[in-house]
Formats: C-alpha cells, structure tokens, sequence
C-alpha cells in the first residue's frame, strides 16, 4: 500500500514537472556569429508580456550575454527579431551591451514589439568593434535612376536591373549603369556609392541622338529606320533589315543622323 502512494506520488511529480516545461519552454540561446569561433552567447528567456494596445503587444525578455571572445567588447549592438510559430516575423526590439570582459558576462532586459505571440528570436548586428565589421550586414544605397527617353533597359555591372525609371539598390562601391533602348545609342554611365551616402539620390541619363533615321509620316506616326533613297515619288527605309517603300506624299519630315562613311 505504502509503496503504490509513493509511486502515485512520483508519476504525479512528473506530471507536474513536464506540464510546468510545456508551459514554460526552455530559454533560447543563440551564439553569434553562427559560424566560425564564437564571439558572443546569447541566453534569451520566454518573451513576457507587459502591455499592449493598438493590435501591438510589447514584450519584455531576461538576456545573459557572454563574451567568448578573447577581446573586451566595448560595445556591440543587435537588432532583436521575433518569429511566430510559423517563422514568420512578427516583431522586433534592439539589445546592447558595452564593457565586458572576456569571459565575462551581463544580465539585462530588453523589450520589443510584436502584432502576435513570439515563439523564437533571432539577432542581426548593428554597430560592432572595428576587428568584427566584416559580419555585420552590407550595406546598401536606394537610388532612383531614370533616362530620357524614359523606358530604357537598365543593366548594373552587366546584370539586368529593369525599365527606367526604376529604384535600385547598390552596395558602396564603383559600378556601371548600362542604358538601351531601341533607337538610340547604348550608354553608359559610372556609378561612386561611398560608405557615408544615404538613400534618396538619383541619376538621370539622357540616350543622345537616334541611332537611326527618323521618317515622320502625315498620319503622325514615326517610323526608325536607315533611309536607304529619296526620289521625288519614293522614299525607301531599311526597317529591322526589311526595305520599306513609302510614297513621297506620305512622308511629312525626315530627319537624317550623321553616319560615318564605308571605307573604301
């Protein structure tokens, strides 16, 4: 009889304590960098909600870093983000941490944002040493380019990038901004994105003359093409490799590029 109590008493306990892990899932720990020698380990507790409002809940969450590094981290900050249940992000808060020895370690709290439950985290530097600046995230600049005319096919460093006008996002760095469009000659243009650029600028590439001849008609269309002969009854117009005969009477205006003479 004594023994069935204690065994009830035990299969109990264990009830217990695993509904008590259900509820309370164990801290997250992240170290970073995710590869290579370790630098930071992170120890995140389960996000505590503290208020909301708004379809916004904020959340604060228990942080140990320790510094696995062989250097002091006189200041290192992180972007906090949270995931749902379906790794989708839901939100995101902003960790920092300055003076700790190596081997050392701080214990702080941080609060984010989140439109759901969080159920993960993840970390993306912000400011780091200046012997860990290569992990941080590269850069990258928004610029609007555009063309006259517009609707040119756009190229960066010989990659299709879209149509004028069109936002683009470039790396700091020397690139090559490569502009085409039927009629007119291709260009290019030299591209400087320097490290203290911030997003907003614009470039404006103006195509230049036709790279053909232009036939306007009387009904008002135009057509591009290498007028080949005028004769006071014919006009014929390569167009596309094909000749095309016009009756002078429909030719309104031609206007011939300069071109340079066959060699002999």
């Amino acid at each position: 009889m004594y023994r069935h109590r204690i065994a009830a008493c035990f299969a109990f306990l264990i009830l217990v304590l695993l509904a008590a892990e259900a509820k309370d899932p164990p801290a997250q720990v992240i170290v970073w960098p995710s590869s290579g020698p370790p630098v930071l380990r992170f120890t995140l507790g389960k996000p505590k909600e503290i208020g909301s409002g708004g379809g916004t809940r904020t959340y604060t969450i228990d942080i140990t870093a320790e510094n696995q590094w062989g250097k002091r981290i006189a200041r290192a900050d992180f972007s906090l983000y949270l995931y749902d249940k379906n790794k989708v992000r839901i939100g995101d808060g902003y960790i920092s941490i300055s003076d700790v020895a190596p081997g050392g370690s701080i214990k702080f709290n941080a609060d984010a944002q989140a439109s759901g439950i969080p159920v993960s985290m993840d970390l993306s530097p912000r400011t780091l040493p200046s012997e860990l600046q290569s992990f941080l995230p590269l850069k990258t600049i928004s610029v609007t380019v555009n063309s006259v005319p517009q609707g040119a096919d756009l190229k960066i460093d010989g990659v299709e990038a879209g149509i004028t006008p069109k936002i683009i996002q470039v790396a700091p760095g020397k690139h090559i901004l490569e502009f085409a469009k039927e009629g007119f000659k291709t260009g290019n243009y030299p591209l400087e994105i320097t490290a203290e650029d911030t997003s907003g600028g614009s470039v404006s590439y103006e195509l230049g003359t036709s790279a053909h001849d232009t036939v306007e008609l009387r009904d008002g269309s135009v057509l591009s093409g290498d007028v080949e002969s005028v004769s006071p009854t014919e006009v014929v117009v390569r167009i596309g490799g094909t000749l095309q005969h016009l009756s002078r009477n429909q030719v309104k205006r031609i206007a011939l590029i300069e071109r340079d003479a066959p060699s002999q």
